[in-house]
């Protein structure tokens, strides 16, 4: 989800409500009387807002593809206007998605076990936002790591993401050992990673 500054509309509310309930307890274990009490109102007042339950599942999945890519163009377009090189936009890139990672863990959840439940073109949507996120980071990791061959660096790409989603098996968030100590050792384990495809690439 999008972070915020000024206060969540009553749609949003019920989408993060809906992400969570879904993750805890499984697509068809909550109903949608449960996601209007979580959010104070009616089951029935949700309808006001969405047609049903796949609608909002829908909206979630489709929605954090489309927010995860979004953001990494911005994140490019504000480093080209810095005059930063390729291994600060990685870094930021790297930044951007454990914001993700660290903050919306029921959307992760989500994703895994959900997505075949899609409609196909919600899925088809889903899929085409993650493969164009993927390749422009393919793209700024080739500059950073030149010995690197295309699949290869797509593969680095998708193992650390691999990593970096590894969030909702970290533990309840009170028991992390902090959000900031958290994020750093994230994201330089993911510099690592590349690092290491990189070398092994060379040898």
């Amino acid at each position: 989800m999008v972070t915020r500054t000024d206060a969540p509309t009553r749609r949003e509310q019920i989408l993060r409500e809906a992400a969570r309930l879904f993750a805890e307890r499984g697509f068809h274990g909550v109903g949608v009387d449960e996601i209007g009490a979580a959010v104070g109102i009616s089951g029935p007042g949700l309808y006001r807002h969405f047609p049903g339950k796949d609608a909002m599942l829908a909206e979630l999945l489709v929605g954090i593809s489309g927010q995860l890519l979004t953001g990494a163009k911005r994140r490019l377009a504000e480093s080209d206007g810095d005059g930063g090189g390729a291994p600060e936009v990685l870094d930021s890139l790297i930044e951007g998605h454990i914001d993700f990672a660290l903050d919306d863990r029921p959307l992760i959840t989500l994703h895994d076990r959900e997505l075949d439940r899609l409609r196909d073109s919600d899925r088809k949507l889903v899929r085409q936002l993650q493969r164009q996120y993927v390749e422009l980071w393919v793209e700024v990791v080739r500059e950073v790591y030149p010995a690197l061959t295309e699949p290869s660096a797509r593969s680095a790409v998708h193992s650390v993401f691999g990593l970096l989603n590894s969030t909702p098996h970290l533990g309840r968030a009170g028991t992390l050992p902090g959000r900031t100590t958290t994020a750093t050792l994230l994201h330089r384990m993911a510099r690592g990673a590349f690092a290491a495809a990189g070398v092994a690439e060379e040898g």
